[in-house]
């Protein structure tokens, strides 16, 4: 059974692919030319936080286009951040998924979809028991067309009534990505008899997999 936010959720995504602007390489290359380390021919890229970087890596995983998600820290001040100072909330840092997808098979819209209704996006530098502004909501947009797009798709979400309190996410441009160390990569499919994974993360994926069914990963 489809929830209240779903629906919206697939109205405004809807309406929203049918006036998509452009969204061109060369605003990308201009406005974040250290991306280009990790662009890959024919995709593109997509910076969400929404809480432990664990839980939105699962997710992501598991959507049909998506083709690498790579767990990491944005928005901060402090270069090459380890783990331990980010979760003190010393360095400006979100835990972040940067996510390489393919445009053919997936749109960024659908991709916002996804990200609005598998966190809460309206409580403050918090999700569950996470609390610290590394945990904040938070999309990097990194050309124009994003930023239009995640601005676009907020204020209709808050104005349909859709959650009960008003929308957190902080929408902000790109500046900085830093990757996490290895044994965050990939976490939850070679941790998943973890306890965070069995309690946190597992539930997150069974509601996930119901609601996003079409937009699954072929197995």
């Amino acid at each position: 059974m489809l929830t209240k936010i779903h629906v919206i959720c697939l109205c405004l995504l809807a309406l929203s692919c049918q006036s998509q602007p452009d969204n061109t390489k060369k605003e990308k290359k201009e406005m974040n030319n250290d991306l280009t380390k990790y662009e890959v021919a024919g995709l593109d890229t997509a910076i969400f936080g929404a809480g432990c970087f664990w839980c939105v890596e699962a997710v992501f995983q598991r959507i049909e286009g998506v083709e690498k998600v790579i767990s990491g820290y944005s928005g901060g001040f402090i270069k090459n951040p380890p783990y331990r100072e980010v979760c003190e909330g010393t360095t400006g840092h979100a835990e972040v998924c940067m996510l390489l997808f393919d445009p053919k098979k997936v749109s960024f819209e659908t991709l916002l979809s996804v990200f609005w209704q598998t966190h809460d996006p309206t409580t403050l530098n918090k999700q569950g028991h996470d609390v610290g502004t590394q945990y904040r909501s938070a999309i990097f947009y990194v050309n124009d067309a994003q930023k239009l797009s995640a601005e676009k798709y907020k204020q209709e979400l808050d104005a349909s009534g859709a959650f009960k309190n008003p929308i957190v996410t902080e929408v902000t441009a790109y500046t900085n990505f830093y990757p996490a160390e290895d044994y965050h990569q990939n976490y939850y499919n070679q941790n998943s008899s973890q306890s965070y994974c069995q309690f946190v993360i597992a539930p997150k994926l069974e509601k996930f997999e119901k609601v996003f069914g079409k937009q699954l990963r072929k197995k």
